[in-house]
Parts: structure tokens; C-alpha cells; sequence
């Protein structure tokens, strides 16, 4: 299977695992996939202060720019990968 399909099988995957992750690792979930699909962030931070969700989604993305999407597939399904043994 080739990158592409992999990545899609994780995504899959990660729907079905057993227990919930934690929210550092759904972070790093949503930033990885938001890297792999869109490319380097391309939006303005929050500005909401007390949108603490919205904020730590932003950073966790932005903190990924310049990585490029393989290598952001490959570090999501090295992910799920970890999250399902």
C-alpha cells in the first residue's frame, strides 16, 4: 500500500480504537492530519482568549509548518500505530 492509502487506513483506525486518547494525543491527531491534507496552516490565530480549544488546535498546527504532508501522513499512522497495541 502506498502512503496515501496507508494514511487513509489510519484515519479509519483511529475512529475504532478502544479507548479514548488523551487530549495531548487528539492534538497531536489533529494536527498531523491538518498538516498532511492542507499543508502549512493558513489561518489567522483565535482571537477569542478564552478559546482555549481553538488556541492549543492553532499551535499544535502551526508548530508543524514546514513539514511536508508524507512526512505528516507517515507521523499520523506511526500514531494510530502506537495508540492500537
Amino acid at each position: 500500500m502506498d502512503i496515501n492509502e496507508l494514511f487513509n487506513q489510519a484515519v479509519l483506525d483511529s475512529k475504532k480504537l478502544s479507548e479514548k486518547p488523551s487530549n495531548e494525543i487528539l492534538l497531536q491527531l489533529y494536527a498531523f492530519f491538518k498538516q498532511a491534507t492542507e499543508g502549512d496552516i493558513n489561518i489567522e490565530a483565535p482571537s477569542n482568549p478564552f478559546d482555549f480549544v481553538a488556541k492549543a488546535k492553532h499551535t499544535a498546527w502551526d508548530e508543524l509548518k514546514g513539514k511536508s504532508s508524507d512526512d505528516a501522513k507517515q507521523a499520523y499512522i506511526d500514531l494510530v500505530k502506537g495508540l492500537q497495541s
